[in-house]
């Protein structure tokens, strides 16, 4: 079922950006190339928020597989749009290996004649306005759902509250990041909480369950199950950033530690005797493979990715827990139950 639904997301967001891009070349050539910048930025994702919507669905009944891809596209757009405005504020220009929507742009200014200035100029402007399109449209995916109108009202008010706590998350990881020293794990819990765990589980498995006409005990349940095992997701997210093989995480093993990226991981190690030098290499543009290899050790020797993994599973255990203590359909609790493990149990 999961790759019928990957399928039927992939066929919706294909018809979407077809007729997006034919009707952006009434408007020039540039505008149709935003489109496309989107459309690939979209692509080669987990589809982690699709499939909880639709587990959550299915779960309490429901069986209009085209209602539920309408949702699932909802919380895929609002990945996406997060994701593009996430590498703006990171200043980042690459993501899963290729150049994202601001790469793509600068890259396509060059070609123009552009100067280096003008081309992150035109890269920054294609991401704003990029992630605000699929953040646009994830809106209007929920506001012309063909569903009761109080059962809309409900779905949009947990979108709303997806991009206002994401929203939230993301304002918070950049003063914490700015202000020199490491912050407390529960900052750094609460930070994981709210720019990633809310929109990205919390919000598609109320979504679903809410869609199916589920009852409001149940949904809060799913819902705090959402925001602990999307806790968990995140800080094994960041283990792997660290830790993980680039060859299967995608990801640069070293990029995190030269940010300064505050994670579990580092809000461990700043409690440690290691932590003086871990921290005067800790976020310094310059760092090398070989001293990040340096700061991967010290971490591991100072327990900061014991702790972190450990930390992963105690969510998985209260997720577990909150699936245990709610009165769900048994095969929704078992579905869930795995899905707790292997987020902590991921390689990528």
């Amino acid at each position: 079922m999961p790759d019928l639904l990957d399928a039927a997301i992939d066929d919706e967001l294909r018809a979407f950006f077809a007729d997006a891009r034919m009707r952006a070349g009434d408007y020039g050539a540039h505008y149709a190339a935003l489109w496309e910048s989107l459309e690939q930025q979209s692509a080669g994702g987990k589809r982690v928020r699709p499939r909880l919507v639709w587990s959550a669905y299915r779960g309490f009944g429901g069986a209009d597989r085209a209602l539920a891809t309408r949702v699932a596209l909802s919380f895929e757009l609002l990945h996406t749009a997060f994701l593009i405005h996430d590498d703006l504020i990171d200043r980042d220009t690459v993501r899963r290996g290729a150049p994202n929507v601001a790469g793509r742009f600068a890259e396509r200014a060059l070609a123009h004649g552009a100067d280096e200035r003008a081309s992150a100029v035109w890269g920054e402007t294609a991401a704003v306005l990029a992630g605000d399109l699929a953040l646009s449209r994830a809106h209007r995916e929920i506001a012309v759902l063909p569903v009761e109108a109080a059962c809309r009202e409900a779905l949009l008010d947990i979108l709303d509250r997806a991009v206002f706590i994401s929203a939230a998350g993301e304002l918070a990881d950049v003063v914490h990041s700015l202000r020199g020293a490491a912050p407390g794990i529960e900052v750094v819990l609460a930070t994981l909480e709210h720019k990633t765990a809310v929109y990205s589980f919390e919000a598609p498995l109320a979504a679903g369950a809410t869609l199916a006409g589920a009852d409001p005990e149940s949904v809060a349940a799913l819902s705090r199950f959402g925001r602990l095992v999307g806790v968990a997701f995140q800080i094994t997210d960041d283990v792997l950033g660290v830790f993980g093989d680039p060859a299967v995480t995608g990801k640069s093993a070293s990029a995190d530690l030269r940010e300064g990226k505050q994670t579990a991981l580092i809000a461990h190690a700043a409690t440690t005797d290691a932590w003086p030098s871990i921290a005067a290499r800790f976020g310094d543009p310059t760092l090398d493979d070989d001293a990040a290899t340096t700061l991967r050790e010290a971490l591991r020797d100072c327990g900061a990715l014991d702790a972190a993994t450990q930390l992963a599973q105690e969510h998985v255990t209260l997720a577990r827990f909150e699936l245990d203590a709610a009165d769900l359909p048994h095969e929704l609790r078992g579905e869930l139950g795995d899905f707790a493990q292997r987020a902590m149990e991921r390689v990528r």
